[in-house]
Protein backbone atom coordinates (compact mmCIF):
# COMPACT_ATOMS: atom_id res chain seq x y z
CA UNK A 1 0.00 0.00 0.00
CA UNK A 2 1.31 3.56 -0.63
CA UNK A 3 1.34 6.10 1.74
CA UNK A 4 1.12 9.93 0.81
CA UNK A 5 3.54 12.23 2.74
CA UNK A 6 2.23 15.96 2.99
CA UNK A 7 4.54 18.30 3.94
CA UNK A 8 3.30 21.50 5.73
CA UNK A 9 5.59 24.80 6.05
CA UNK A 10 9.07 25.44 6.17
CA UNK A 11 9.90 22.46 8.84
CA UNK A 12 7.58 20.11 7.03
CA UNK A 13 9.07 20.64 3.46
CA UNK A 14 12.72 20.95 4.92
CA UNK A 15 12.01 17.39 6.75
CA UNK A 16 10.40 15.37 4.18
CA UNK A 17 13.08 16.59 2.07
CA UNK A 18 15.78 14.63 4.03
CA UNK A 19 13.36 11.91 4.56
CA UNK A 20 12.93 11.09 1.02
CA UNK A 21 16.63 11.55 0.77
CA UNK A 22 17.18 8.54 2.89
CA UNK A 23 14.99 6.15 1.94
CA UNK A 24 16.25 6.54 -1.86
CA UNK A 25 19.72 6.50 -0.46
CA UNK A 26 18.97 3.16 1.66
CA UNK A 27 17.62 1.43 -1.69
CA UNK A 28 20.18 2.19 -3.85
CA UNK A 29 22.75 0.75 -0.94
CA UNK A 30 22.67 -2.72 -2.10
CA UNK A 31 23.32 -5.15 0.67
CA UNK A 32 25.15 -7.49 0.63
CA UNK A 33 24.13 -9.69 3.10
CA UNK A 34 20.60 -10.34 1.15
CA UNK A 35 20.06 -12.03 -1.70
CA UNK A 36 19.38 -10.35 -5.03
CA UNK A 37 16.28 -11.22 -5.09
CA UNK A 38 15.37 -10.32 -1.51
CA UNK A 39 17.42 -6.70 -2.58
CA UNK A 40 14.53 -6.22 -5.32
CA UNK A 41 11.57 -7.34 -2.86
CA UNK A 42 12.83 -4.89 -0.54
CA UNK A 43 13.17 -2.00 -3.51
CA UNK A 44 10.30 -3.04 -4.75
CA UNK A 45 7.92 -2.72 -1.33
CA UNK A 46 9.84 0.86 -0.91
CA UNK A 47 8.94 2.27 -3.81
CA UNK A 48 5.42 0.70 -3.64
CA UNK A 49 5.26 2.95 -0.21
CA UNK A 50 6.79 6.74 -1.26
CA UNK A 51 7.41 6.20 -5.51
CA UNK A 52 5.84 6.43 -8.26
CA UNK A 53 7.38 6.10 -11.60
CA UNK A 54 6.90 8.24 -14.75
CA UNK A 55 8.52 7.65 -18.22
CA UNK A 56 11.60 9.24 -17.36
CA UNK A 57 12.18 6.19 -14.62
CA UNK A 58 13.65 8.43 -11.99
CA UNK A 59 11.35 7.90 -8.85
CA UNK A 60 8.65 10.44 -8.15
CA UNK A 61 7.86 11.19 -4.64
CA UNK A 62 4.35 10.33 -3.55
CA UNK A 63 4.00 14.17 -2.00
CA UNK A 64 1.68 17.04 -1.83
CA UNK A 65 4.19 20.15 -0.82
CA UNK A 66 2.48 23.19 1.27
CA UNK A 67 4.09 26.41 2.36
CA UNK A 68 2.58 29.72 2.66
CA UNK A 69 5.65 31.33 1.29
CA UNK A 70 7.58 30.08 -1.72
CA UNK A 71 11.50 30.00 -1.11
CA UNK A 72 11.62 26.66 0.34
CA UNK A 73 9.00 24.56 -1.52
CA UNK A 74 11.18 26.16 -4.59
CA UNK A 75 14.74 25.03 -3.25
CA UNK A 76 12.97 21.56 -1.94
CA UNK A 77 12.11 21.09 -5.54
CA UNK A 78 15.68 22.24 -7.12
CA UNK A 79 17.30 20.35 -4.55
CA UNK A 80 15.25 16.30 -5.42
CA UNK A 81 15.86 17.45 -9.02
CA UNK A 82 19.46 18.16 -8.98
CA UNK A 83 19.61 14.80 -6.65
CA UNK A 84 19.05 12.57 -9.72
CA UNK A 85 17.81 9.67 -8.61
CA UNK A 86 14.24 10.90 -7.40
CA UNK A 87 12.41 13.94 -7.66
CA UNK A 88 8.60 15.76 -6.55
CA UNK A 89 6.58 16.17 -9.05
CA UNK A 90 6.14 19.52 -10.44
CA UNK A 91 2.84 19.89 -10.08
CA UNK A 92 2.50 18.73 -6.96
CA UNK A 93 2.83 21.53 -4.35
CA UNK A 94 1.12 25.14 -3.37
CA UNK A 95 2.25 28.23 -1.79
CA UNK A 96 2.02 31.67 -1.97
CA UNK A 97 3.43 34.89 -1.53
CA UNK A 98 2.75 35.99 2.22
CA UNK A 99 3.14 33.29 5.32
CA UNK A 100 1.24 32.55 8.56
CA UNK A 101 3.40 35.15 10.66
CA UNK A 102 3.61 32.70 12.90
CA UNK A 103 0.51 32.63 14.16
CA UNK A 104 -1.44 29.66 14.23
CA UNK A 105 -4.92 31.39 14.07
CA UNK A 106 -3.83 32.79 10.86
CA UNK A 107 -3.29 29.51 9.33
CA UNK A 108 -6.11 27.54 10.33
CA UNK A 109 -8.82 30.11 10.08
CA UNK A 110 -7.55 31.88 7.04
CA UNK A 111 -4.94 30.46 4.86
CA UNK A 112 -7.01 27.14 5.70
CA UNK A 113 -10.09 27.51 4.08
CA UNK A 114 -9.13 29.87 1.56
CA UNK A 115 -6.87 27.50 0.12
CA UNK A 116 -8.76 24.28 0.62
CA UNK A 117 -10.26 23.59 -2.85
CA UNK A 118 -6.50 23.85 -4.20
CA UNK A 119 -4.42 21.91 -1.53
CA UNK A 120 -7.47 18.89 -1.38
CA UNK A 121 -7.17 19.20 -5.16
CA UNK A 122 -3.75 18.34 -5.33
CA UNK A 123 -3.84 15.38 -2.38
CA UNK A 124 -6.86 13.75 -4.23
CA UNK A 125 -4.75 13.87 -7.47
CA UNK A 126 -2.01 12.16 -5.37
CA UNK A 127 -4.62 9.43 -4.20
CA UNK A 128 -5.30 8.32 -7.69
CA UNK A 129 -1.86 7.41 -8.50
CA UNK A 130 -1.95 4.75 -5.96
CA UNK A 131 -3.19 1.24 -6.90
CA UNK A 132 -4.07 0.85 -3.18
CA UNK A 133 -3.99 3.70 -0.92
CA UNK A 134 -2.63 2.93 2.47
CA UNK A 135 -2.79 6.46 4.30
CA UNK A 136 -1.28 9.80 5.05
CA UNK A 137 2.22 10.98 6.81
CA UNK A 138 1.57 14.36 7.59
CA UNK A 139 5.03 16.30 8.84
CA UNK A 140 4.39 19.71 10.53
CA UNK A 141 6.05 21.81 12.96
CA UNK A 142 4.05 23.15 16.28
CA UNK A 143 6.08 26.34 16.79
CA UNK A 144 5.14 28.72 14.05
CA UNK A 145 1.78 29.76 11.97
CA UNK A 146 1.67 27.33 8.59
CA UNK A 147 2.74 23.87 9.41
CA UNK A 148 0.93 24.65 13.04
CA UNK A 149 -2.10 26.34 11.83
CA UNK A 150 -2.60 25.55 8.13
CA UNK A 151 -1.67 21.87 9.36
CA UNK A 152 -4.36 21.53 11.82
CA UNK A 153 -6.63 22.73 9.40
CA UNK A 154 -5.70 20.19 6.64
CA UNK A 155 -5.28 17.41 9.10
CA UNK A 156 -9.12 18.04 9.70
CA UNK A 157 -9.57 18.22 5.76
CA UNK A 158 -7.59 14.69 5.44
CA UNK A 159 -10.03 13.22 8.09
CA UNK A 160 -12.72 14.19 6.43
CA UNK A 161 -12.39 13.05 2.96
CA UNK A 162 -10.78 10.19 3.78
CA UNK A 163 -12.69 8.78 6.59
CA UNK A 164 -11.32 5.54 6.19
CA UNK A 165 -7.45 5.85 5.59
CA UNK A 166 -4.57 5.82 8.25
CA UNK A 167 -3.65 9.18 8.99
CA UNK A 168 -0.39 9.57 10.92
CA UNK A 169 0.95 12.96 12.18
CA UNK A 170 4.53 13.83 12.28
CA UNK A 171 4.93 16.96 14.76
CA UNK A 172 8.34 18.59 15.85
CA UNK A 173 8.09 19.63 19.30
CA UNK A 174 9.54 23.37 19.75
CA UNK A 175 12.52 24.51 21.45
CA UNK A 176 12.43 24.64 25.80
CA UNK A 177 14.10 27.74 25.40
CA UNK A 178 11.92 29.31 23.03
CA UNK A 179 11.49 29.77 18.71
CA UNK A 180 8.87 32.42 18.84
CA UNK A 181 6.51 34.05 21.59
CA UNK A 182 3.43 32.59 21.34
CA UNK A 183 5.03 28.85 20.65
CA UNK A 184 3.68 27.48 23.66
CA UNK A 185 -0.30 28.54 22.13
CA UNK A 186 0.62 27.11 18.82
CA UNK A 187 1.33 23.72 20.67
CA UNK A 188 -1.76 23.87 22.64
CA UNK A 189 -3.91 24.58 19.78
CA UNK A 190 -2.47 22.68 17.48
CA UNK A 191 -2.11 19.00 19.44
CA UNK A 192 -5.44 19.90 20.82
CA UNK A 193 -6.83 19.68 17.37
CA UNK A 194 -4.98 16.98 15.60
CA UNK A 195 -5.98 14.83 18.58
CA UNK A 196 -9.04 15.15 17.27
CA UNK A 197 -8.12 14.04 13.61
CA UNK A 198 -5.04 12.46 13.53
CA UNK A 199 -4.73 8.00 14.41
CA UNK A 200 -1.54 9.26 16.28
CA UNK A 201 1.09 11.57 17.04
CA UNK A 202 4.89 10.55 16.27
CA UNK A 203 6.80 13.03 18.06
CA UNK A 204 10.53 14.44 17.72
CA UNK A 205 11.56 17.17 20.57
CA UNK A 206 13.94 19.56 18.80
CA UNK A 207 16.17 19.57 21.66
CA UNK A 208 16.59 16.04 22.17
CA UNK A 209 17.53 15.89 18.46
CA UNK A 210 20.03 18.95 18.85
CA UNK A 211 21.44 16.52 21.95
CA UNK A 212 21.95 14.14 19.53
CA UNK A 213 23.53 16.09 16.84
CA UNK A 214 25.97 17.34 19.34
CA UNK A 215 27.14 14.44 21.76
CA UNK A 216 26.24 11.18 19.40
CA UNK A 217 27.15 12.84 15.95
CA UNK A 218 30.05 15.87 17.10
CA UNK A 219 28.62 17.82 14.87
CA UNK A 220 30.50 21.79 16.09
CA UNK A 221 28.27 24.11 14.43
CA UNK A 222 24.40 22.69 14.30
CA UNK A 223 22.68 23.23 11.42
CA UNK A 224 18.90 22.85 10.61
CA UNK A 225 19.80 20.15 8.00
CA UNK A 226 21.79 18.46 10.55
CA UNK A 227 18.85 18.29 12.85
CA UNK A 228 16.68 17.29 9.87
CA UNK A 229 18.60 13.97 8.73
CA UNK A 230 19.08 12.81 12.25
CA UNK A 231 15.17 12.97 12.41
CA UNK A 232 15.18 11.41 8.57
CA UNK A 233 17.33 8.58 9.68
CA UNK A 234 14.81 7.70 12.76
CA UNK A 235 11.78 7.95 10.57
CA UNK A 236 13.22 6.22 7.66
CA UNK A 237 14.47 3.68 10.18
CA UNK A 238 10.44 2.64 10.85
CA UNK A 239 8.82 3.15 7.77
CA UNK A 240 11.61 1.40 5.48
CA UNK A 241 9.99 -2.03 4.64
CA UNK A 242 10.21 -5.40 7.37
CA UNK A 243 8.87 -8.48 8.24
CA UNK A 244 6.22 -8.29 10.50
CA UNK A 245 6.36 -11.81 11.58
CA UNK A 246 8.81 -14.47 12.47
CA UNK A 247 9.09 -16.18 9.21
CA UNK A 248 7.85 -13.89 6.95
CA UNK A 249 8.05 -14.09 3.39
CA UNK A 250 6.93 -10.95 1.81
CA UNK A 251 7.23 -7.39 3.50
CA UNK A 252 4.23 -5.58 5.30
CA UNK A 253 2.08 -4.15 2.64
CA UNK A 254 0.52 -1.89 5.11
CA UNK A 255 2.94 -0.23 7.32
CA UNK A 256 0.64 2.49 8.90
CA UNK A 257 -2.04 0.23 9.77
CA UNK A 258 0.40 -2.13 11.23
CA UNK A 259 1.61 0.71 13.04
CA UNK A 260 -1.14 1.81 14.43
CA UNK A 261 -2.53 -1.60 15.01
CA UNK A 262 0.58 -2.41 16.52
CA UNK A 263 0.64 0.90 19.25
CA UNK A 264 -2.39 2.36 19.15
CA UNK A 265 -5.33 -0.02 21.05
CA UNK A 266 -6.98 3.26 22.38
CA UNK A 267 -8.31 6.62 21.08
CA UNK A 268 -7.48 8.52 24.12
CA UNK A 269 -3.64 7.40 23.75
CA UNK A 270 -2.15 8.28 20.29
CA UNK A 271 1.30 9.65 21.41
CA UNK A 272 4.25 8.12 19.88
CA UNK A 273 8.13 8.36 20.42
CA UNK A 274 10.63 6.70 18.54
CA UNK A 275 14.56 6.00 19.31
CA UNK A 276 16.84 4.21 17.49
CA UNK A 277 20.23 3.05 18.12
CA UNK A 278 23.46 3.27 17.23
CA UNK A 279 23.86 6.97 15.81
CA UNK A 280 27.22 7.77 14.89
CA UNK A 281 29.58 9.97 12.22
CA UNK A 282 29.48 8.08 9.02
CA UNK A 283 32.86 7.66 8.94
CA UNK A 284 32.79 6.65 12.74
CA UNK A 285 30.98 3.15 11.55
CA UNK A 286 33.73 1.23 9.73
CA UNK A 287 35.58 1.18 12.86
CA UNK A 288 32.61 0.37 15.39
CA UNK A 289 31.34 -2.88 16.26
CA UNK A 290 27.69 -3.76 17.73
CA UNK A 291 26.06 -6.45 19.39
CA UNK A 292 22.35 -7.34 19.42
CA UNK A 293 22.50 -7.99 23.54
CA UNK A 294 24.18 -4.55 23.75
CA UNK A 295 22.21 -2.90 21.49
CA UNK A 296 18.66 -4.51 23.28
CA UNK A 297 19.84 -3.08 26.30
CA UNK A 298 20.72 0.13 26.24
CA UNK A 299 17.07 0.01 24.17
CA UNK A 300 15.10 -1.41 27.12
CA UNK A 301 16.91 0.76 29.71
CA UNK A 302 16.28 3.96 27.35
CA UNK A 303 12.93 3.01 27.39
CA UNK A 304 12.14 2.76 31.62
CA UNK A 305 14.24 5.73 32.36
CA UNK A 306 12.51 7.57 29.46
CA UNK A 307 16.27 8.37 28.03
CA UNK A 308 16.03 10.17 24.56
CA UNK A 309 19.95 9.04 23.59
CA UNK A 310 22.04 6.08 24.57
CA UNK A 311 24.53 8.44 26.38
CA UNK A 312 24.19 9.46 29.72
CA UNK A 313 20.85 6.17 30.54
CA UNK A 314 19.93 6.39 34.04
CA UNK A 315 20.41 2.90 35.26
CA UNK A 316 19.25 2.99 38.68
CA UNK A 317 15.55 3.34 37.52
CA UNK A 318 14.10 -0.37 37.27
CA UNK A 319 10.77 -1.51 36.72
CA UNK A 320 8.56 -1.79 39.93
CA UNK A 321 8.19 -4.85 41.78
CA UNK A 322 5.06 -6.53 43.62
CA UNK A 323 4.60 -4.95 47.01
CA UNK A 324 7.83 -2.62 46.24
CA UNK A 325 7.77 0.15 48.56
CA UNK A 326 9.97 2.16 46.27
CA UNK A 327 9.17 5.87 46.25
CA UNK A 328 6.66 6.51 43.76
CA UNK A 329 4.80 9.17 41.69
CA UNK A 330 0.65 9.72 41.73
CA UNK A 331 -0.27 7.27 44.66
CA UNK A 332 0.69 4.36 42.81
CA UNK A 333 3.36 1.90 42.90
CA UNK A 334 5.60 2.80 40.07
CA UNK A 335 8.67 4.10 41.24
CA UNK A 336 9.91 7.38 40.94
CA UNK A 337 10.91 8.29 36.75
CA UNK A 338 9.63 5.10 35.50
CA UNK A 339 8.23 5.55 32.49
CA UNK A 340 4.99 3.04 31.90
CA UNK A 341 3.95 2.07 28.36
CA UNK A 342 0.80 1.54 27.18
CA UNK A 343 2.56 -0.26 23.58
CA UNK A 344 5.92 -0.93 22.30
CA UNK A 345 7.33 -1.58 18.83
CA UNK A 346 10.95 -2.67 18.63
CA UNK A 347 11.92 -3.04 14.77
CA UNK A 348 15.67 -4.42 14.48
CA UNK A 349 17.50 -4.57 11.03
CA UNK A 350 20.84 -6.32 10.33
CA UNK A 351 22.72 -9.47 10.21
CA UNK A 352 21.71 -12.40 12.90
CA UNK A 353 18.45 -10.79 13.77
CA UNK A 354 16.51 -13.84 14.23
CA UNK A 355 18.92 -14.96 16.90
CA UNK A 356 18.23 -12.05 19.11
CA UNK A 357 16.13 -12.57 22.63
CA UNK A 358 13.83 -9.69 23.54
CA UNK A 359 11.91 -10.85 26.23
CA UNK A 360 12.92 -8.68 28.59
CA UNK A 361 11.08 -6.36 26.20
CA UNK A 362 7.45 -8.84 27.21
CA UNK A 363 8.50 -7.76 31.09
CA UNK A 364 4.60 -6.97 32.37
CA UNK A 365 6.00 -4.63 35.02
CA UNK A 366 6.52 -2.13 31.87
CA UNK A 367 3.04 -2.17 30.96
CA UNK A 368 0.00 -0.78 32.20
CA UNK A 369 -2.14 -3.49 34.47
CA UNK A 370 -4.78 -3.39 31.47
CA UNK A 371 -3.23 -4.67 28.84
CA UNK A 372 -2.01 -8.26 28.35
CA UNK A 373 1.59 -7.67 27.64
CA UNK A 374 1.75 -10.21 24.76
CA UNK A 375 -0.62 -7.46 23.35
CA UNK A 376 1.58 -4.70 24.47
CA UNK A 377 4.73 -5.85 22.51
CA UNK A 378 5.67 -6.46 19.27
CA UNK A 379 8.99 -6.88 16.80
CA UNK A 380 9.13 -6.14 13.39
CA UNK A 381 12.92 -7.46 11.64
CA UNK A 382 15.07 -7.72 8.22
CA UNK A 383 18.40 -8.95 7.77
CA UNK A 384 18.38 -6.26 5.59
CA UNK A 385 20.97 -3.41 7.33
CA UNK A 386 19.80 0.77 7.22
CA UNK A 387 21.48 3.72 6.19
CA UNK A 388 24.96 1.60 6.20
CA UNK A 389 24.80 0.58 9.85
CA UNK A 390 25.29 -3.35 10.38
CA UNK A 391 23.14 -3.71 12.82
CA UNK A 392 20.07 -1.06 14.51
CA UNK A 393 17.29 -1.11 16.67
CA UNK A 394 14.63 1.04 16.75
CA UNK A 395 11.74 1.69 19.09
CA UNK A 396 7.91 2.91 18.72
CA UNK A 397 6.72 3.52 21.73
CA UNK A 398 3.48 4.38 23.07
CA UNK A 399 4.14 5.49 26.82
CA UNK A 400 4.46 8.47 29.56
CA UNK A 401 7.83 9.49 27.64
CA UNK A 402 6.25 13.03 26.66
CA UNK A 403 3.95 13.93 30.09
CA UNK A 404 6.78 16.23 31.48
CA UNK A 405 7.46 18.59 28.17
CA UNK A 406 3.42 18.31 27.43
CA UNK A 407 2.60 19.59 31.11
CA UNK A 408 4.97 22.46 30.46
CA UNK A 409 3.50 23.79 27.64
CA UNK A 410 -0.07 23.56 28.31
CA UNK A 411 1.50 25.32 31.46
CA UNK A 412 3.29 27.84 29.88
CA UNK A 413 0.68 28.44 27.92
CA UNK A 414 -1.67 28.65 30.39
CA UNK A 415 -0.49 31.43 32.89
CA UNK A 416 -0.09 33.87 29.38
CA UNK A 417 -3.74 33.03 28.98
CA UNK A 418 -4.60 34.10 32.30
CA UNK A 419 -3.16 37.54 32.03
CA UNK A 420 -4.44 37.80 28.28
CA UNK A 421 -1.14 38.36 26.60
CA UNK A 422 -1.34 38.18 23.12
CA UNK A 423 -4.91 36.98 22.66
CA UNK A 424 -6.07 39.55 20.33
CA UNK A 425 -3.84 38.51 17.73
CA UNK A 426 -5.48 35.37 17.71
CA UNK A 427 -9.25 36.79 18.33
CA UNK A 428 -8.41 39.07 15.55
CA UNK A 429 -8.57 35.80 13.05
CA UNK A 430 -11.73 33.91 14.34
CA UNK A 431 -10.20 32.00 17.56
CA UNK A 432 -11.94 32.65 20.59
CA UNK A 433 -10.94 32.49 24.43
CA UNK A 434 -13.63 29.33 24.01
CA UNK A 435 -11.47 27.87 21.84
CA UNK A 436 -8.56 28.02 24.02
CA UNK A 437 -10.61 26.96 26.92
CA UNK A 438 -11.35 23.63 24.68
CA UNK A 439 -7.49 23.34 23.83
CA UNK A 440 -6.31 23.36 27.35
CA UNK A 441 -9.41 21.06 28.18
CA UNK A 442 -8.54 18.31 25.46
CA UNK A 443 -4.78 18.34 26.32
CA UNK A 444 -5.39 18.37 30.37
CA UNK A 445 -7.54 14.83 29.65
CA UNK A 446 -4.72 13.64 28.05
CA UNK A 447 -2.48 14.28 30.57
CA UNK A 448 -4.71 12.81 32.74
CA UNK A 449 -4.91 10.04 30.62
CA UNK A 450 -1.32 8.87 30.97
CA UNK A 451 -0.67 10.00 34.18
CA UNK A 452 -3.33 7.05 35.20
CA UNK A 453 -0.95 4.45 32.79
Amino acid sequence: MSIITVQLGQCGNQIGHEVFNTICSDVRDTHGLCSKKENESYRDACKERFFCEEQSEVPVARAVLVDMEPKVISQTLSMAARSGYWKYDDGSHFCQKQGSGNNWANGYSVHGPRHKEVIMNLVQKEAEKCDRLGGFFTIMSMAGGTGSGLGAFVTQCLRDAFPTSFLLNHVIWPYSTGEVIVQNYNSVLTLSHLYKSADALLVHENDVVHKICAQLMNIKQISFRDINQVIAHQLGSVFQPTYTADGGLHYSRNPLGDLMETLVPHPEFKMLGLRNIPQMPENSLAYSTFSWPGLTKHLRQMLIANAKMEEGIDWQVQPPRLGSSIPSNHSTNKPLHFNTSLANLVILRGKDMHSVDLGSFRDPSLYTSWLNPEDAFHSWKTLRAFNKYEKSASLVSNSQFLLKPLDNVVGKAWNMFASKAYIHQYTKFGIEEEDFLDSFTALEQVISSYTSL
